[in-house]
């Protein structure tokens, strides 16, 4: 429901994501990434609704809810009302408060969200369970209004359509090979130097970055924000939401694999030794401070080497690390109730899943199938992980379209298994939109 759960993305982004969206994604309420989508079309009504399913799995899915204000007034609070026809049970959600009771659901603004201008659109995302069939709800209601229904759409089991920025979602991608690209740069006034064949599509990006994400500069939990804090190191939980047993050395290659893995998006950012436009790190320390587990019987390792959670689950019965570590239930950096205090804290989540299929990321973590994550070890680029990873640091989606002249990147799934230069100065374009709020 409306519980902070690691499993909601909070970073908005058209996303899972899965972001999923990316969960665009699911950028970034608690675990999908989510970013506002615009209806088309004048309409009668006054109001739209978009309602997508962003990925599906077994008896679960991600779905993302656009809400677009079609009044020639603002509006100051706004409630949606809706119902599942087909026995559908809301877990969690992010960039409003979800409720449900019955067949009934209710999606209530937020504080940082309550003011939905004349023509305006908000998005929002959610975690549910299903079985048998998962319609579309069919109507809709805003402030007690009945709104127009634009694209919504029920996928079949294997959807691979994924909504923005909060917990992305992200389909298993059948990765094709990388293309090349020039390094040939173009010096901007501002420093800003982008390969020249590069520089209209990361124009293209953050313009639609800027037009989407509901909260871009407001949103205070992307990985930037995560690594000024800590002063250049990551501390995860894995969360084995799995029954197979883990060995000491699974467990010691997963941890290594994280190291890696999470610090090729770091590598991006190094230019001739040093940080791109002042960042200030060539590398990080990456921390596995937590396992998450439902039954200690699980992991046959008896050393001390790190903290074991057995038997402490999240609402929908995964296990997780102590809610009272973990940053993104305490973004104010207050770990009093840790039980190691700030030492044991952790950042982010490594949700490995068993029959999981695709991705999910966000300010909270990512979250990839257990069986994927364990058989791609010893693969010189986990490309799903990676492509979760950019989410965590704010990168979008791009499912419904593409910038111009650039086709294969990781940020695009499916389409590429290794972090390509296009990847690389989209994140690098983050960084300079926000360094400043680092003193950078």
């Amino acid at each position: 429901m409306n519980s902070r759960s690691s499993a909601g993305h909070r970073l908005r982004r058209r996303f899972l994501r899965p972001v999923p969206v990316a969960l665009a994604g699911v950028l970034v309420a608690g675990g999908v990434a989510v970013v506002p989508m615009l209806a088309s079309g004048a309409s009668a009504a006054a109001c739209s609704v978009s309602y997508k399913v962003a990925s599906q799995w077994g008896d679960g899915f991600q779905g993302v809810v656009a809400v677009t204000n079609n009044r020639s007034t603002a509006l100051s609070g706004w409630k949606l009302a809706f119902t599942f026809g087909a026995g559908q049970k809301v877990s969690r959600g992010w960039n409003a408060e979800w409720k449900q009771s019955g067949k009934k659901v209710t999606v209530t603004n937020t504080a940082s969200n309550d003011e939905l201008a004349a023509g305006a659109a908000v998005s929002t995302g959610f975690l549910a369970s299903w079985s048998g069939s998962n319609p579309a709800p069919k109507s809709f209601k805003l402030n007690g209004r009945t709104c127009d229904v634009v694209g919504a759409a029920t996928p079949s089991a294997s959807a691979d359509v994924t909504p923005t920025f909060s917990e992305s979602t992200s389909p298993t991608p059948t990765p094709t090979a990388t293309a090349s690209t020039s390094l040939t740069p173009t010096v901007a006034a501002d420093g800003w130097n982008p390969p020249a064949d590069l520089a209209q599509p990361l124009d293209e990006v953050w313009k639609h970055v800027e037009s989407t994400y509901s909260d871009l500069y407001g949103f205070k939990n992307y990985g930037w924000d995560q690594l000024m804090a800590t002063k250049g190191t990551v501390n995860y939980c894995v969360r084995w939401d799995s029954d197979n047993p883990v060995t000491a050395t699974t467990r010691d290659k997963i941890h290594t694999a994280l190291r890696t893995q999470f610090n090729k998006w770091i590598h991006a950012m190094v230019d001739d030794g040093k940080g791109y436009s002042s960042f200030p790190y060539t590398d990080v320390k990456v921390d596995v401070v937590g396992w998450a587990v439902k039954n200690r019987s699980t992991l046959q390792w008896s050393d001390d080497s790190v903290k074991v959670y057995a038997g402490v689950l999240d609402d929908a019965g995964a296990p997780q690390c102590a809610p009272d570590c973990g940053r993104f239930f305490h973004q104010d950096g207050d770990y009093s109730r840790c039980p190691g205090k700030e030492a044991e804290h952790y950042d982010e989540s490594l949700w490995l899943t068993k029959g999981f299929e695709g991705g999910a990321g966000g300010d909270w973590g990512q979250r990839v199938g257990q069986e994927y994550f364990t058989g791609a070890l010893d693969q010189e680029n986990i490309h799903i992980y990676l492509h979760e990873v950019g989410h965590t640091f704010g990168l979008d989606d791009f499912y419904d379209w593409t910038p111009t002249g650039v086709s294969r990147f990781i940020m695009n799934a499916g389409s590429a298994t290794e972090i390509t230069t296009f990847d690389q100065w989209m994140l690098r374009d983050f960084w300079r939109h926000l360094k400043s709020r680092y003193g950078y």
